[in-house]
């Protein structure tokens, strides 16, 4: 069986809460095909476990051959698992086809990698003074702030009086439409990028009573948008999505969400999960095809068993070794 795969348990560096759930580690899976290299990541509000992503590779293995020349039939003849255990497989099929190319991936996508957008740095719901200290002690030049508590825009005032970073926050499907109408006017007022997810994943009617309102800040769909189909569905409701390898389930998928986002003219920001640097590597290669990138889940990890793509500051630069580029770090 050539499909093989192992447990980490992932340190974070400070409690990450969001609207729907509160951690201090992640529990992630890493999977092997031969030489190639992927991740699964166990997401709270995907109501994902290590246990249950290892259960699902257990289910998929017998139909995963070594053969990373047959991506596309591989993928399509997987037994019903999750998002994110397929998601670690099409990363293992794609770096195991690289590799054996001799080639990095972004060249094998055709993508030029001088042309990464900077990525955020999230700061996760706290009191509104703790967030805007992280956010000063941190020096990033854009900001992601994690919203859905009662304090919201007490903490985009306190972070926006301590820097004078881009601003962009992500209520993960936590307001209402009332508390949305209510609220981005008044967000409005320091200086945003952009909105993720004000409204429930599923509250398609919402999101077109939104953009009708022109509250003034674009607003991007995440936990609505999964797939590709996802995001034709998005279409005309919101300015832009957020792709991520975990939800969509790899870079397959991810490649079809993101040129259907084109299609329809809508912006895209590039994202990940809280995720080791062979996930959040394996989405950085395709960077260069979107307008934002949020992949800072290495920089909220203690304990990052690998090594792949490099940060300075909000800048981050692809590996050039072939396939991902990832390697065990040596500690």
């Amino acid at each position: 069986m050539p499909l093989t795969w192992e447990g980490v348990t992932l340190n974070l560096k400070t409690t990450f809460r969001l609207a729907t759930s509160t951690s201090d580690q992640r529990h992630n899976v890493i999977v092997h095909l031969a030489e190639g290299l992927g991740e699964a990541a166990a997401v709270p509000q995907f109501n994902d476990t290590q246990a249950g992503l290892m259960a699902d590779l257990a289910r998929a293995a017998d139909g995963v051959r070594d053969d990373p020349y047959q991506i596309e039939d591989i993928l399509t003849s997987l037994p019903p698992v999750s998002q994110a255990a397929r998601a670690a497989i099409d990363m293992a099929l794609h770096d195991l086809l690289s590799k054996r190319l001799g080639q990095p991936l972004y060249r094998l996508l055709g993508l030029n990698p001088d042309r990464l957008p900077p990525t955020s740095f999230t700061i996760a719901i706290d009191e509104p003074e703790r967030m805007a200290e992280r956010a000063r002690q941190s020096g990033y030049p854009i900001l992601k702030l994690k919203l859905g508590s009662a304090d919201d825009e007490a903490i985009v005032r306190a972070v926006r009086l301590a820097t004078s970073a881009r601003l962009r926050v992500d209520a993960n499907a936590g307001w209402t439409r009332d508390q949305a109408a209510r609220l981005i006017p008044r967000l409005a007022e320091y200086d945003l990028e952009f909105i993720e997810q004000p409204l429930a994943a599923t509250d398609l009617d919402g999101l077109r009573w939104l953009r009708s309102q022109k509250l003034g800040v674009p607003i991007f769909a995440d936990e609505g948008a999964k797939t590709a189909r996802d995001v034709a569905r998005q279409a005309g409701l919101v300015d832009g999505v957020v792709v991520k390898l975990m939800k969509a389930g790899g870079i397959r998928e991810a490649l079809r969400a993101i040129s259907v986002a084109r299609a329809h003219d809508m912006r895209i920001m590039l994202s990940c999960m809280i995720e080791t640097s062979v996930g959040v590597t394996a989405a950085a290669h395709l960077a260069p095809l979107c307008d934002y990138a949020d992949l800072d889940g290495p920089l909220l990890i203690g304990n990052d068993p690998y090594e792949g793509l490099r940060f300075d500051g909000a800048i981050f630069t692809l590996p050039n070794r072939p396939g991902l580029g990832v390697a065990k770090r040596n500690r």
